[in-house]
């Protein structure tokens, strides 16, 4: 059974940091992405940005582009989402999902499974 947990969200003031996990398991195949969602209140669900295990390769959405990036941890169980210079726009339900990698990018797969999210709200 594959599984996604996220964790890490909070509040947090305007130009700090947020370091946000997804701990992926149960896959039963090599070829995975991970991708970082998120959804605001009154706005439609949005890419921010994605890996592809195999090769670390990775795409951004201009909004968080030069201050969110996303790594992997050396047991490849684990993606990080660093956020850095927060905005009040930045203030979302973040999820993680994943999905099989292809050879054009991880911004193209089609993610399947989903983690439940977790709250960032950037505020004064």
């Amino acid at each position: 059974e594959v599984q996604l947990v996220e964790s890490g969200g909070g509040l947090v003031q305007p130009g700090g940091s947020l370091r946000l996990s997804c701990v992926a398991s149960g896959f039963t195949f090599d070829d995975v992405a991970i991708g970082w969602f998120r959804l605001a209140p009154g706005k439609e669900r949005e890419a921010v940005g994605c890996i592809s295990i195999s090769d670390k390769s990775t795409y951004y959405a201009d909004a968080v582009k030069g201050r969110f990036t996303i790594s992997d941890d050396n047991g490849k169980n684990t993606v990080y989402l660093q956020m850095n210079g927060l905005k009040p726009e930045d203030t979302a339900l973040y999820d993680c999902a994943a999905g099989r990698a292809t050879n054009e990018g991880c911004e193209r797969v089609a993610y399947s499974k989903w983690g439940q999210g977790t709250q960032v709200t950037v505020s004064s």
